[in-house]
């Protein structure tokens, strides 16, 4: 992007609170992964279904126009995701989706296991856990490699059994930043339980592009939009047909088939819309692609090679300013040479809390986050001995200029 003048300039004249916080001012936003920036045209639309009155489902023209957003809106996001079959619904959070997903691939299937990996946030982990333990079945933890901060193919390939009924993938970590292979792990499955059912967290993963769904044999997707350039409020999964065939939470009477619970907001619907225009729109800026869904792809691949070079210069430096890797006493979690990264470099340095160099760097007017070995990172860090680390998180709006400040300010606090 860095290559097509005035591209970057244009990505960010399209996104709220750029480079600066309403609460604090100016700032450099590198906490992405706790939330993306949130695209201008999706609070416009947010306001503007705000304050329609009308309801879905009735015989007036209101109406019918909700539902024709709402289709609309399902539509695109099937082409977001590559998704030709099965369907789209939202629901109150990624997490819940995961919680309903994991309920009935648990509850509808025989005895068995249920496998997850210790990588895993605990959305999905703790999905399985609950619902394998209500249904009667073992659950299984792959453990990931603290080198690489990831699992492979080859890891549940040692542990997936002919009886393992459900399992879980996680795309991309939020703590240590590498993606895993999806279709890989999930052929390893099906190699040895070709009926088992597989649910992906793709929460973090979303942001960065290159959803396709269509590719990796699965049965449940699930992303939170607020990470993915959209707001909070809801959720999002693409559902296969053989897991809506499963029995799960409908209403007495209703359509066997439906997944939603009480009225959506149709906000939500239209903004992933937005979502999945802005995505058709940077395509068209990096290739000439006439197809809406090569257009998103292309979108997807200028994305990773934007962030690409920004964890490149992260680590390595950029002009005359040291890399993370060079910096005295930081340790990078999944080492400086990492081709899984997805836009995420965390790490902690010797003798100095992380709190501290977080607090350090918001003085400095670059907004970062520390992960604690608690219930969402304890996973990642115990076995690292590390009881915080420093999260920077960026995206493909973020510049090599915001790097450099990062950096200068990193010297001066190492210096410190």
């Amino acid at each position: 992007m860095a290559d097509t003048p005035g591209l970057l300039d244009a990505i960010r004249s399209r996104f709220a609170h750029v480079d600066a916080c309403p609460f604090t001012g100016p700032r450099i936003f590198f906490e992405n992964a706790g939330g993306a920036l949130t695209l201008n045209s999706v609070v416009d639309t947010s306001a503007r279904f705000a304050a329609i009155p009308d309801n879905q489902g009735r015989d007036n023209p209101a109406s019918r126009a909700l539902m024709d957003v709402i289709a609309k809106a399902r539509a695109d996001t099937a082409t977001l995701f590559n998704a030709p079959e099965g369907q789209i619904f939202v629901g109150e959070s990624g997490t819940e989706l995961l919680f309903r997903l994991a309920a009935a691939a648990c509850l509808g299937t025989p005895q068995g296991v249920v496998l997850s990996s210790t990588v895993e946030h605990p959305a999905s982990r703790s999905a399985a856990a609950r619902w394998a333990g209500e249904a009667g079945k073992r659950h299984v933890l792959i453990p990931h490699d603290d080198a690489t901060g990831r699992v492979t193919a080859q890891d549940y390939a040692a542990h997936v059994t002919p009886d393992t009924r459900v399992a879980t993938i996680l795309h991309t970590s939020p703590v240590t930043g590498m993606g895993n292979d999806v279709a890989a792990i999930a052929a390893a499955i099906r190699a040895v339980a070709p009926a088992c059912f597989i649910l992906v967290d793709g929460i973090q993963h979303a942001c960065h592009g290159r959803i396709d769904v269509a590719s990796y044999d699965i049965d449940g997707y699930v992303i939170s939009p607020y990470k993915v350039f959209s707001r909070h409020g809801y959720g999002v999964a693409w559902v296969s047909d053989r897991l809506t065939a499963l029995p799960h939470d409908t209403l007495v009477g209703g359509p066997t088939t439906g997944w939603e619970l009480g009225t959506r907001d149709t906000g939500s619907y239209a903004t992933m819309s937005d979502v999945v225009a802005y995505f058709d729109w940077l395509g068209g800026q990096v290739s000439d692609a006439a197809d809406p869904r090569a257009r998103i792809e292309a979108a997807g691949a200028a994305i990773h090679a934007q962030e690409a070079d920004l964890a490149q210069a992260m680590i390595h430096g950029t002009g005359n300013l040291p890399g993370l890797a060079e910096m005295p006493g930081v340790t990078i979690i999944g080492g400086a040479e990492n081709p899984a990264r997805e836009g995420l470099v965390s790490f902690w340095v010797d003798g100095r809390p992380a709190p501290e160099i977080v607090a350090g760097l918001n003085d400095h007017g670059i907004r970062v986050h520390t992960r604690k070995a608690d219930h969402y990172s304890g996973n990642i860090l115990t076995p690292l001995g590390q009881e915080h680390c420093v999260r920077v998180s960026f995206c493909h709006y973020n510049s090599r200029a915001e790097v450099a400040a990062f950096l200068s300010a990193m010297q001066r606090l190492i210096a410190a």
